[in-house]
């Protein structure tokens, strides 16, 4: 990855390079250090690209592990963070870096009439494709090159189809953990043991493999539990439904652990009567029983009902809602015994063995629960993203 633009690489007729594989394998690193040295050994006066998910994820996972190793290369840096751009300079050759987040379809437009020398893709796979595309389009200069590193996807994602399985000159490489020489072999296990089903065959394996089938398959009877416990403090999280079912789960943590020990479950659909906000915020007070919790983690597009609780004094927060992220952090936390479920709650227990993947969702590339069976899976993400344990919020880590 370090020497295959250089003059004495067979590869250095390339158009560009793909990194793929296992999460903390170094390629992102190696990537972007060998992406500056090219630029900096063939251009002067040339405007590159550093484009990531977002431009804070690109700062954190990029920027700022890249620009020690580079100043302590002899290279001078300005940062102007606020405008979006590095000024790189050596005693042969002056650049400018400019940070782009390519999330989402309306990222193209940042990009568009630029002119580039080359363009460094990081997440590739998490960038929307139609950003991906303008961005190659602005590196007319002759010599430019395109970089991309990434995690695996599903195997009809875009960016497998239409890069790596593409004919584009482009060379391939595909790393392990086993290519950080950084890392022990502790670590290496710790990794391992976060990921289950198609996140390890992806971030661990780093295989392109399709989402399908029980979304939750390491669920299992140990997370299932039936004695009363001394909790010592306690979280509902919500998702709330009109016509469709209304989900309240009651959390509460005992020695690091978190147990969800009661469920309400209503289905307006099966009932045949709608409830109001007010109704709901009703059978809430029923259902807590007394207990005050240190908040309730309520679904974000729920508006009205979240100014209804509001106005009754609980304490709010609105859930994080991204959903792969989120399915991704219950895995692993049910893997590790980190979350455990009563036994009595069985719509919740139910619901652990119909939630499946969108076969249609995935055939286009896409990793899409199947919208069904899905009420009190969706309150089990929004408590686990948001208000479960710090360690397991840092291991969701990429």
């Amino acid at each position: 990855m370090l020497t295959w633009w250089t003059d004495t690489s067979p590869c250095k007729g390339a158009d560009g390079i793909i990194a793929d594989g296992a999460v903390r394998s170094g390629k992102t690193l190696c990537m972007s250090l060998s992406f500056v040295l090219w630029a900096m050994a063939r251009f002067d006066r040339t405007n590159f690209a550093l484009c990531g998910k977002t431009v804070n994820s690109l700062k954190r996972n990029v920027i700022y592990p890249l620009l020690p190793i580079l100043r302590s290369r002899g290279f001078e840096i300005s940062e102007k963070m606020t405008e979006g751009v590095l000024i790189i300079a050596s005693n042969k050759s002056t650049n400018s870096f400019y940070m782009f987040g390519g999330g989402d379809e309306a990222a193209r437009e940042k990009i568009q009439g630029m002119t580039l020398g080359g363009v460094l893709f990081d997440e590739a796979a998490l960038l929307a494709e139609s950003f991906v595309n303008q961005a190659a389009a602005r590196c007319s200069i002759e010599g430019s090159k395109f970089w991309f590193n990434c995690n695996p996807e599903g195997p009809n994602h875009w960016f497998k189809k239409n890069w790596i399985d593409s004919d584009k000159n482009l060379v391939y490489l595909h790393f392990t953990m086993d290519d950080n020489l950084s890392l022990s072999g502790e670590v290496k296990q710790r990794y391992r043991r976060m990921y289950t089903g198609v996140f390890f065959n992806r971030f661990i394996l780093g295989q392109w493999v399709a989402a399908e089938g029980v979304i939750y398959d390491m669920f299992s009877q140990s997370n299932i539990f039936e004695d009363s416990l001394p909790y010592e403090k306690f979280y509902v999280s919500i998702d709330y439904g009109t016509q469709n079912p209304c989900v309240f789960i009651l959390w509460g943590l005992c020695r690091g652990k978190w147990y969800a020990f009661r469920e309400y479950y209503y289905s307006g659909r099966e009932k045949g009567v709608q409830k109001t906000d007010s109704a709901y915020a009703d059978d809430l007070t029923a259902f807590l029983g007394g207990i005050n919790p240190v908040a309730l983690i309520v679904d974000p597009s729920a508006a009205s009902f979240i100014a209804e609780l509001k106005s009754r004094g609980y304490k709010v927060k609105k859930a994080k809602n991204d959903v792969v992220d989120g399915i991704r952090l219950v895995g692993a936390m049910l893997s590790r015994s980190e979350i455990y479920f009563h036994s009595c709650m069985e719509n919740t227990l139910r619901e652990f063995s119909s939630y499946v993947w969108d076969t249609n969702a995935v055939d286009r590339g896409e990793d899409r629960p199947l919208k069904e069976n899905d009420h009190a899976m969706d309150a089990v993400r929004y408590f686990c993203s948001t208000a479960a344990s710090k360690p397991a919020r840092e291991n969701k880590s990429r």
